[in-house]
């Protein structure tokens, strides 16, 4: 990258670079982990699991002939390029582990940089001696520790399969972690609020995923065959870095010369942020802020909560209902899928329940969505962590509002923003199966009890234990890694019950089970109730 070419008096702009990257790896040596075993652990249980399901030539290739005529499940998971267990592996799990590894990468980079700087705490540290893009640099630089990591793990869990592909798709997530960590450091520049920051590079991640379905699901049999590939791709895949993953085809002769494309846009991004970076102000952007009006129109916290959350909630929600369109769109599909094959049947059967197959895999699929909504209503909380010890939330409580009035409104949205997109995926999901409208709108709502548990720890945690607020991420992790990988390994019962997920009714096609329910809803309300009154009585940070 041209950007680290040593000029007269250029390393001074990386002067306390390597102090940054420790204090950077330091205040993330609980939230890294987390997100880097929840990814190596969906990548590495996957073997197992496509073992059972797929075990004789014959019920692999059947798998093969079915992805090639099912454009939605082409679309969800990529085309098929192999039929050993290694490339289905790479198959199955390739372009969410990107993706997560994406997720992962975009949060670290804008954590050390524009979150800092939104803070006040980068003008502190600026006072010292370090250098210009020293944060930057170290942002960046614990990114790749951390994509490191997980590509170090993904290839040592692998080798069995194989080395060279287990080595191409580690090297491949975690190019993809580093394409979007250099968007993250570009948009940091461009704008001015961490919370943006996050929500635009969400935004081109979610794009990239898009691109990627389209061109999947799509037949452009000429640009197929002119990149050298199969499974009817089209040119927009190309468009895509997740697509880039896909013809990375680790186990299937890996095209090495894919990895220079994750290089060439990683250099030209990293190069742009660095460029952006010298040329603006501490604290400032390039894109201008829009100045409130002249008399403020807030008359409440709540509505100042609201106007702080509305981005998040708008995304959150788009995001939920162009979800569940898609995987009401594939249901039938699915069904098809799966066919005479007894494994994959009983795991679907065990995530959703002994009805059907096609409502069993309706609720799988609502049970998924009511997982990531943990994700949702644990970043909502933790955003009153984010106002107390940033310091916004002193100027607030000291006019006539109390802590418990603060603190209600980003609760009314965290947890009446979860109602909230459950409903709309429960409403993409009819959009898309067209049928069961008020079946699957119960059952996502039916979802809300174990999500409120999730949202109630972050509350308690955030009232009672200020200094471990963000664990919480780490309880919506665990949550998320039993319901994901929990029921295609045949876990004991027993480990599945630790999430709240476990106790609720596997609906549509079950029976509602009113008792769990009311008990999870009531551990809600009583997690909720004592982080509160943790919150009224502890001292503000400060």
């Amino acid at each position: 990258m041209t950007t680290f070419a040593v000029r007269p008096g250029s390393s001074r702009h990386l002067a306390g670079t390597g102090t940054l990257l420790r204090l950077a790896l330091r205040r993330d040596r609980l939230t890294i982990p987390v997100w880097i075993a929840v990814n190596a652990l969906m990548v590495l249980s996957m073997p197992g699991t496509l073992e059972g399901l797929y075990g004789t030539p014959s019920e692999r290739a059947g798998l093969i002939r079915q992805m090639e005529t099912n454009s939605s499940l082409r679309a969800m998971v990529g085309p098929v390029f192999g039929d050993s267990l290694g490339a289905l592996t790479a198959w199955r799990v390739g372009v969410y582990a990107g993706a997560l590894a994406a997720v992962m990468s975009l949060l670290v980079v804008v954590r050390h940089t524009r979150d800092e700087e939104e803070s006040g705490r980068q003008e502190l540290v600026a006072s010292g001696t370090v250098g210009r893009r020293a944060s930057l640099t170290a942002a960046l630089l614990a990114a790749a520790v951390a994509n490191a990591a997980l590509a170090l793990l993904v290839t040592a869990g692998l080798a069995g399969l194989g080395t060279t592909g287990a080595l191409a798709l580690g090297l491949g997530i975690a190019a993809v972690g580093m394409v979007f960590a250099t968007t993250a450091a570009i948009v940091a520049q461009l704008t001015e609020s961490a919370r943006l920051a996050r929500g635009l590079t969400a935004a081109v991640l979610g794009t990239a995923f898009v691109l990627r379905a389209a061109g999947d699901s799509g037949t452009d049999g000429g640009t197929s065959q002119a990149f050298g590939t199969e499974g009817g791709s089209s040119v927009l895949t190309w468009l895509s870095p997740l697509g880039w993953l896909e013809y990375l085809r680790p186990y299937a002769d890996e095209r090495w010369w894919v990895l220079a494309l994750f290089a060439g846009a990683a250099a030209l991004q990293g190069g742009a942020a660095y460029a952006l970076a010298g040329r603006r102000d501490l604290g400032m952007s390039f894109l201008p802020t829009r100045p409130g009006p002249a008399s403020g129109r807030l008359g409440s916290a709540g509505a100042l909560a609201w106007r702080l959350q509305r981005g998040g909630v708008l995304g959150w929600s788009i995001g939920f209902f162009l979800a569940g369109v898609v995987y009401g769109g594939m249901t039938e599909g699915a069904a098809d899928l799966v066919g005479d094959n007894d494994n994959a049947r009983r795991i679907i059967e065990r995530m959703g329940g002994q009805s059907g197959l096609t409502d069993a895999f309706l609720a799988s699929m609502i049970g998924m969505l009511g997982l990531v909504a943990a994700l949702y209503i644990v970043s909502s909380v933790l955003r009153l962590h984010g106002e107390e010890t940033s310091g916004r939330a002193e100027p607030v409580l000291g006019h006539a509002v109390g802590r418990l009035r603060w603190a209600a409104g980003h609760l009314l949205i965290a947890f009446g923003g979860a109602a909230l997109i459950m409903l709309l995926a429960g409403l993409g999901l009819a959009v898309g199966y067209g049928r069961q409208t008020g079946p699957i709108l119960g059952a996502c709502l039916a979802q809300l009890p174990a999500v409120w548990v999730v949202g109630g720890v972050a509350v308690l945690l955030h009232g009672a234990l200020p200094r471990a607020a963000m664990a919480a991420w780490g309880v919506a992790g665990a949550v998320l890694l039993i319901g994901w990988v929990g029921p295609a390994l045949d876990v004991p019962q027993a480990v599945l019950d630790v999430s709240p997920f476990g106790h609720l009714p596997k609906l549509p096609g079950g029976s509602m089970a009113w008792g769990p329910v009311s008990v999870l809803t009531g551990v809600a309300v009583v997690l909720v109730t004592a982080g509160l009154a943790g919150l009224r009585r502890r001292d503000m940070s400060t």
